[in-house]
């Protein structure tokens, strides 16, 4: 079943804060094999210009792929997401995530289309801080294959 065109624009509420903390933040570095000081040293990260520890770029993925969880289980928009497979990420900083940062994302379905049968679906992730500024826009674009015919 073709996902509904008329979600194209619509908006999910913002999530609950997120706390970014030290911990995970040195976690996500270890897990992704990088050793960048600014990720774990606080007075590396200051010597940067960051008043404290900084996350690594894909670390919002966790955060902003949550966020996508409403569209995703939003039953009228006929996502089947045991079909579905992530095809894409991309992510524009207005600065980096910092330890300490309580993060809010709100997810808009951006675009559907079909695609040599799958149905594609692009949400944009609007990440803010906890004074209400921009932080990150995350895309991810979910593929939905076509239902196997019996």
């Amino acid at each position: 079943m073709a996902l509904d065109q008329s979600f194209v624009g619509r908006s999910y509420p913002p999530t609950e804060p997120y706390e970014v903390g030290r911990e995970k933040i040195r976690e996500f570095a270890e897990a992704v094999g990088d050793a960048n000081p600014a990720y774990t040293d606080t007075e590396a990260a200051k010597a940067l210009g960051h008043p404290e520890v900084i996350a690594p770029p894909t670390f919002v993925f966790s955060i902003t792929f949550k966020a996508a969880g409403q569209v995703v289980a939003d039953p009228q928009l006929g996502l089947d997401y045991s079909r579905v497979v992530h095809g894409d990420q991309k992510f524009a900083y207005s600065r980096p995530v910092r330890a300490g940062d309580r993060l809010t994302v709100t997810s808009t379905i951006e675009k559907i289309r079909s695609m040599a049968g799958n149905e594609v679906l692009d949400i944009r992730g609007e990440v803010h801080d906890q004074a209400g500024e921009h932080v990150v826009t995350a895309w991810t674009k979910l593929v939905a294959r076509p239902a196997e015919e019996a």
